[in-house]
């Protein structure tokens, strides 16, 4: 990896201004600000960067009570991270293996989970063969010292700086990600053996980044450890980001479009949303890779390149509204508050 790939947010001036003189000696007010939308909306599109087909899924759930198709699209991670559960994913795709299964579970303020509902290993589904088991040390990717140092240090003011997960958050390629310098092992006394204040920094070897669980990331769900889950059971993020499950659980990819078919469906009754009621289950009409649908029906998905300037504006006017509707802005901004702007492309 090279540090070309992470965003080069460069240093942002100041877009707010003080009155105007006017020619006839009157001051005239400066015009408002653009919101984070408005300035999406007006990047170039140079700054804007494809999907590739292979790194799209699609989603076709069954039609709603009104007879709408529901399509959801989902865009998967790229490398360096969680690459053995991405081509599990794609090997599932390829197998159908989620034709005729079902969304099973919605927890409020959580998650929406999909896959086979099947507990019994003896009647549920049989997986294709191929699937790979992970190390739960692939939660985590080996990330270049000064790249990460370089990101770091291109975030809007407000943005970035450590966190009680254990790191510090940043944008690569598009995504939000998280990484740390230090060991999570207190120091020790040579003599003595006992902690000391402060953590040891980890060798550059040794430092690594991850994924990190904003709204609408898709997870693979997996039981008790060491159980890290092989990809065929997913979940999407539709409340608070649980960024607690930061490196416990493997992210795979993102909600790129049609969010609302999966944030909108009833809650489940049963313990921690699960729809005790089969009935209640949403069936799974499809799921494909976009490479392997035929080019008519293939969506064309971009999302705005966190290494361009437009990028660079847009995440300082998250970190600090000075768009008209705001009386008293924020003076920063979680990275889960700078979703990344997604667009079908034009």
């Amino acid at each position: 990896m090279k540090p070309r790939h992470l965003i080069p947010l460069i240093a942002l001036v100041s877009l707010s201004a003080g009155p105007i003189a006017a020619q006839d000696g009157k001051t005239q007010a400066p015009p408002p600000s653009p919101s984070p939308g408005e300035i999406a909306a007006a990047a170039p599109a140079t700054d804007w960067k494809d999907i590739a087909a292979d790194d799209l899924l699609v989603m076709t759930l069954a039609p709603d009570a009104a007879g709408k198709l529901r399509k959801v699209l989902i865009q998967l991670l790229p490398a360096p991270f969680s690459q053995g559960w991405v081509g599990n994913i794609r090997t599932l795709a390829r197998a159908h293996y989620w034709d005729g299964l079902a969304i099973y579970r919605v927890q409020d303020n959580y998650v929406t989970q999909w896959g086979d509902p099947e507990d019994d290993e003896k009647t549920a589904r049989k997986k294709p063969d191929g699937l790979r088991e992970m190390p739960e040390s692939d939660y985590e990717a080996p990330f270049p010292v000064q790249a990460r140092s370089a990101a770091l240090a291109a975030l809007p003011e407000g943005v970035g700086g450590r966190e009680p997960y254990g790191g510090s958050p940043f944008f690569f390629q598009g995504w939000p990600v998280a990484s740390a310098v230090l060991s999570d092992t207190p120091i020790k006394d040579a003599g003595s053996g006992k902690a000391m204040s402060g953590k040891a920094i980890l060798a550059p070897a040794e430092q690594k980044a991850w994924p990190v669980h904003c709204y609408g990331m898709v997870g693979v769900a997996r039981g008790q450890r060491p159980s890290t889950g092989d990809g065929s059971t997913l979940y999407t993020v539709i409340g608070h980001a649980p960024r607690h499950l930061d490196r416990n659980i493997a992210l795979a990819g993102r909600v790129a479009e049609g969010m609302e078919h999966l944030s909108s469906l009833p809650r489940g009754p049963g313990a921690q949303g699960f729809y005790d009621d089969a009935t209640m289950r949403v069936p799974i009409v499809s799921v494909r890779l976009a490479s392997d649908l035929p080019a008519a029906e293939q969506p064309h998905v971009q999302y705005l390149s966190t290494e361009s300037a437009s990028f660079a504006r847009y995440a300082d006017a998250r970190a600090h509204r000075r768009d008209p509707f705001f009386l008293a802005p924020a003076d920063g901004a979680d990275i889960c508050n700078i979703p990344v702007p997604i667009r079908r492309r034009p």
